[in-house]
């Protein structure tokens, strides 16, 4: 980029500076939110990338081929905004590895035009004018550290700290942004916890005669197995990362997870559960998965259609299912599944936080405690009524059928 700092930057800085003005005294809130950010990034540094490095840094970009394209479709929206409005010139190359000081604030003046109350020129927009959410904004937050972080490099080092302020003004900014959309009304939701209620109504439908028999597809057929689904094609799942190592216990050896893109992953051994919790059971869902599907061996078959199933696919049969038995779908993801499996191992099965994070493959360090965002949210079905939490004669929950209880004590 130029060396000359335009004028307009000394505006942006102003209008930057006074929306976050409040929010400065909350390093607390800051860090958190750049933890939270590092932690989809890798340890990196700026190093002289050749021709075959850059290379390299694309074929392991770390996300789905959709989210790249979003993520640079994105970029190139932030590009054509820069140029339109005179904040970069035509030829300058805003994606480098090495990024101007004034990027934290091209960054901020583009998200603050798109979703903020107040445009980069500090004018306030008309009540009429559309404002992208709050979500929207952490995504374009999110292609900004890809484009920086993955495709140029430089990881999880600090490249949106502001020189001339000494702060992290991307994370300031947005931090500020986010407590301003909540007191305008907006509410960053994230996907509803899906219960063990949930599950065993989904199970009991699912498992209908006329429901579960298999027959060709039809037009405007949807029939399903829905665990199998879950556990075999949506996790990218194959038949060669599943070992048995009893008739009631399989050693399960994931090849990738998203926080950890070269393998080295803990294997999970999952046993069978007892009858009354068929509906969580995952060797049951397995066995169900391999009669259906009829698969002998890893391998056993030559199939042009040898593709998992997209997460798109599976949210609307998952949706599909959800409407089967009458609840409403829209609150639920794919984060429901990981969400409410941390809630029940948390409630129901009373394992401590350290032992959750062990068995998910998470940090125990509880640096920014994400696994709290799995375990409470405003958005998820209360398990019990706010005006009973003190009543000492509140009527006793379903009975524990493993260890007897009836209590609502955790």
């Amino acid at each position: 980029m130029s060396s000359e700092i335009p004028p307009i930057f000394t505006t942006i800085y102003q209008a930057i500076h006074n929306a976050s003005e409040e929010d400065y005294a909350h390093s607390g809130e800051i860090q958190d939110d750049l933890d939270a950010e590092g932690e989809t990034l890798p340890e990196g540094s700026i190093y002289d990338v050749s021709q075959l490095q850059e290379h390299l840094l694309d074929a392991s970009k770390g996300v789905t081929n959709e989210t790249d394209k979003e993520y640079r479709r994105l970029m190139k929206q932030c590009l054509q905004f820069l140029k339109e409005n005179k904040l970069i010139q035509e030829d300058d190359k805003f994606f480098s590895k090495s990024p101007s000081v004034l990027v934290p604030f091209c960054i901020c003046a583009w998200i603050m035009h798109e979703c903020d109350e107040y445009d980069f020129d500090r004018t306030k927009k008309d009540s009429t004018t559309a404002r992208a959410s709050y979500n929207h904004a952490q995504k374009m937050r999110a292609a900004m550290t890809y484009a920086y972080g993955r495709l140029n490099g430089i990881g999880s080092l600090p490249w949106h700290e502001s020189e001339s302020t000494g702060k992290m003004t991307v994370a300031t900014y947005m931090t500020s942004l986010r407590r301003r959309k909540v007191r305008a009304g907006e509410t960053a939701t994230s996907a509803r916890a899906i219960t063990q209620e949930t599950l065993l109504k989904l199970y009991m439908f699912n498992n209908q005669p006329e429901i579960a028999k298999v027959r060709e597809y039809t037009a405007g057929s949807r029939k399903t197995q829905k665990a199998a689904h879950e556990f075999d094609e949506v996790l990218k799942i194959q038949l060669h990362d599943i070992e048995w190592v009893s008739d009631t216990c399989i050693k399960l050896t994931l090849p990738f997870r998203k926080t950890s893109q070269f393998g080295g992953i803990k294997p999970f051994y999952l046993h069978l559960f007892p009858p009354h919790l068929a509906h969580l059971c995952p060797i049951r869902a397995l066995a169900n998965w391999l009669c259906v599907a009829d698969i002998i061996a890893s391998g056993d078959r030559v199939s042009r259609e040898n593709m998992h199933m997209t997460s798109e696919c599976f949210l609307e049969m998952f949706g599909n299912n959800m409407l089967d038995i009458g609840i409403d779908p829209a609150p639920y993801g794919t984060h429901s599944f990981r969400r409410g499996d941390c809630q029940w191992l948390y409630s129901c099965c009373r394992w401590g936080l350290i032992r959750i994070c062990d068995w998910g493959g998470w940090s125990t360090e509880f640096s920014n405690l994400t696994i709290v965002k799995y375990l409470i949210s405003h958005v998820d079905e209360p398990s019990e009524r706010r005006e009973d939490y003190m009543n000492p004669n509140s009527p006793p929950t379903l009975k524990c059928l493993s260890c007897g209880r009836t209590c609502h004590c955790i």
